[in-house]
């Protein structure tokens, strides 16, 4: 591939190669449980608003409007649990939250692929139903649950054959390093979690008797 190729694949590509760029920071600085890592986002989303709304995606182009004001929310539910507890403190979800989710979800996926449909949108139904869980799976880390990882590896996974498909290929190896991210954030959360429940456990066996 000669130098002319190269710069010419930037040129064409630049603004989805920056927006790849910051949803990496992004992800990585949120499995550290960093607040920085909310501005990063709010730029990626912004980026990606104007690389779906071109490729004809609209459902992801929607979807980065609502990541915007989850991102907004997270960034202010996050610094509040911060000030207060000195750290972001990772929560479970519960059966009654999975459910809720998925359930919202579902519904989220059949009025959206409707939507879609109807307004000549690429791939209306799975990108309407990957759009839905991705707003299920950001209300969960906007909450710090755990759970919101689990959901981000499926939903990222489909998401990876999708863009093959509309041979948007620096956002489908995007997709691939968000698998192996959501990965490293469930297991580093899990353990975040475990050393909050033996901190607990130690504070409570070291209190006197009541």
């Amino acid at each position: 591939m000669s130098w002319d190729a190269v710069a010419h694949y930037f040129g064409a590509h630049g603004l989805e190669l920056a927006a790849m760029a910051a949803t990496v920071l992004g992800i990585w600085l949120t499995t550290r449980r960093l607040l920085i890592c909310w501005p990063i986002t709010l730029l990626a989303d912004f980026l990606y608003l104007v690389v779906f709304y071109r490729a004809r995606l609209f459902s992801d182009a929607l979807l980065q409007i609502f990541f915007v004001a989850f991102t907004l929310y997270g960034w202010w539910h996050w610094w509040r649990g911060v000030r207060r507890e000195g750290e972001v403190r990772v929560e479970r979800l519960s059966a009654r939250g999975w459910a809720a989710g998925l359930v919202a979800g579902a519904i989220g996926a059949v009025l959206l692929g409707w939507l879609m449909e109807r307004v000549g949108a690429a791939l209306p139904h799975l990108d309407a139903a990957l759009t839905s869980y991705s707003l299920v799976a950001s209300w969960w880390g906007a909450r710090k649950h755990i759970a919101n990882w689990w959901l981000w590896i499926v939903v990222d996974a489909v998401y990876i054959g999708e863009y093959i498909y509309k041979d948007l290929w620096p956002t489908a190896l995007l997709y691939a390093g968000l698998v192996a991210l959501a990965a490293l954030g469930l297991r580093d959360w899990r353990r975040a979690e475990a050393a909050q429940i033996a901190a607990c456990t130690t504070l409570r066996s070291g209190s006197p008797a009541m």
